[in-house]
């Protein structure tokens, strides 16, 4: 690894996250810029499959061609030309693609094998996943609760197993302990997921798609194209309420991760227990908040109660038994 490839991962991370790049400040030296760089890869595959301006063909093709050049030395061509008229910093952080690329590539070798098979499975993914709902004009909503969880296993249950072979690697921890990790690590990306389903439901709105499956919101006698309107508004509150319990269910299973690892290993521990406090606070306030279905209002976690849980988690790492408590008060 360079100086400029920690120079440019430092630099793009704020700009495509603000949040990952306050949180990736917690782990220890040796694993914030491996995992820096593993951020961008997914995020490069993440602004693929969010493209409002691809088709579903050319989502796959270029998910592809990103997959492949993890495994060699090649240029990712098709997928910096896709981007050339960059905007946004996500567009431009994939139109600039080789340059996360060849920090990948100058990394140790361990560190390339943790990584690259847990992007590659979530590059496969998106395109299964974008050719299996291409959109459209009309409203494209996943069909039920298992095609959900397998569209958050894609997307965020490979982080999750991405961040557990970078954590056992750093810490050379036995099997036994790897295996129980592993064991959690899906549901510690599917709550962290489901959250972000449950807060930006009405943002998915906006670009056609609704991650909420149909099958739950006929269990409460909605179509899908039903759950923003203010008149059904009660039963699409319960909706939300009982997808948020999957959610909540899931961030238990995150919890019992993040105590699963060395009390000794504490920049990891505060790292994922963040993502993890700031989940349960954000289910917390949704299940809560008459105006989450509301097109003109977007709910958020005030700057005062980000820095209250930072500070406190800093505190609480060590002990498990607070850990539980706090995550509990959080959760309601």
């Amino acid at each position: 690894m360079t100086a400029d490839d920690r120079a440019y991962v430092a630099a793009m991370l704020p700009k495509v996250s603000r949040t990952f790049a306050l949180a990736i400040r917690l782990l220890p030296p040796g694993l914030e810029h491996p995992v820096g760089v593993a951020y961008l890869l997914c995020r490069i595959a993440d602004t693929i499959e969010d493209s409002a301006t691809l088709s579903a063909a050319e989502k796959a093709r270029l998910l592809a061609e990103f997959r492949d050049r993890l495994g060699d030395d090649g240029a990712p061509a098709a997928l910096v030309a896709a981007f050339a008229a960059a905007g946004a910093d996500d567009a431009r952080l994939a139109h600039e693609a080789d340059r996360s690329l060849g920090a990948f590539r100058r990394l140790p070798a361990a560190l390339q094998d943790a990584i690259r098979p847990h992007v590659q499975e979530m590059c496969d993914g998106m395109a299964e996943f974008a050719l299996a709902h291409p959109g459209g004009t009309a409203l494209a909503a996943l069909p039920d609760i298992p095609s959900l969880e397998r569209y958050c296993y894609f997307v965020a249950g490979t982080v999750g197993h991405l961040l557990t072979a970078l954590f056992a690697l750093h810490l050379g921890l036995p099997e036994a302990r790897r295996a129980r990790l592993a064991a959690l690590a899906t549901s510690f990306g599917l709550g962290l997921q489901l959250t972000n389903i449950v807060k930006d439901v009405t943002q998915d709105r906006d670009r056609g798609w609704s991650f909420v499956p149909a099958e739950l919101c006929r269990q409460f006698g909605l179509a899908p194209e039903e759950l923003l309107r203010p008149e059904r508004r009660p039963d699409a509150m319960r909706v939300m309420r009982a997808l948020a319990a999957k959610a909540r269910a899931h961030l238990d299973d995150a919890v019992r991760y993040c105590t699963l690892l060395p009390r000794t290993a504490y920049g990891i521990r505060r790292f994922c227990l963040i993502s993890v406090f700031l989940a349960a606070r954000t289910l917390h306030l949704a299940e809560r908040d008459e105006r989450l279905l509301d097109p003109a209002h977007r709910l958020k976690i005030t700057r005062g109660a980000v820095k209250r849980s930072l500070l406190t988690t800093t505190l609480i790492v060590p002990s498990d038994t607070l850990v539980r408590g706090y995550y509990r008060l959080l959760a309601g």
